[in-house]
């Protein structure tokens, strides 16, 4: 009985074949980790050599960072187009909601990475420094709407990272449970986040003393 003949390998340029390893690479960090990931595995998946991948990359490490990098950048694209458009505060915060759902939705895998501890030595961003980014677009926002209600707009920084970290927390959260459905996720968010806004104290305190300074 003859052997099936050997699958041939595919072709790719070079930028073909660093494209298809990151995209594997995201698949294998996603579902496993990056401890539980290897080079191995990365370069069985892609039908390439061991030598291809540290070529490209120059170790787990290096290709860990690129995978990151790049999720980190595709999620702030779709935050900063959500938000560029100006619109009322309550649909920029129903906007913002949204896309992190989104994005949980229909890259699983990229979000687990981003949500995931990077290497000790990794020198590449993180998801803090990611809502940190975020922040910082809706701090603009807040603080324009705090002059308009005079409250102090020095606290707008504290107000976004308060509003984009809730968002983040309840996304990692959905990541698992997927119920109640998305729409209703963002709606709770947004209720919470704009009513509560809608509603601030320009000098709040501490019901069990004055406030610290």
């Amino acid at each position: 009985m003859s052997s099936s003949p050997a699958r041939p390998r595919v072709r790719m340029t070079g930028a073909q074949r660093r494209q298809q390893l990151l995209d594997v690479a995201r698949e294998l960090f996603g579902q496993r980790g990056y401890e539980a990931t290897s080079i191995e595995e990365v370069a069985a998946r892609a039908d390439v050599s061991k030598p291809v991948v540290y070529e490209h990359f120059g170790g787990k490490e290096g290709l860990y960072a690129v995978v990151v990098d790049r999720e980190m950048q595709r999620l702030l694209v779709r935050f900063e187009s959500a938000l560029s458009s100006g619109g009322h505060p309550r649909e920029l915060l129903e906007r913002a909601a949204l896309v992190l759902l989104d994005y949980i939705e229909e890259d699983t895998d990229g979000f687990r990475v981003l949500t995931r501890d990077s290497p000790v030595t990794s020198t590449t961003g993180t998801f803090s420094s990611l809502i940190g980014e975020v922040a910082r677009k809706v701090e603009h926002i807040l603080g324009r709407q705090f002059e308009k209600r005079s409250y102090d707009p020095r606290l707008a920084e504290l107000y976004s990272q308060a509003l984009v970290g809730m968002v983040a927390l309840v996304g990692q959260w959905w990541l698992d449970t997927r119920s109640p459905g998305k729409r209703e996720v963002a709606a709770h968010l947004v209720n919470l986040a704009y009513n509560g806004l809608s509603h601030l104290d320009p000098h709040p305190d501490l019901v069990d003393g004055p406030a610290t300074p």
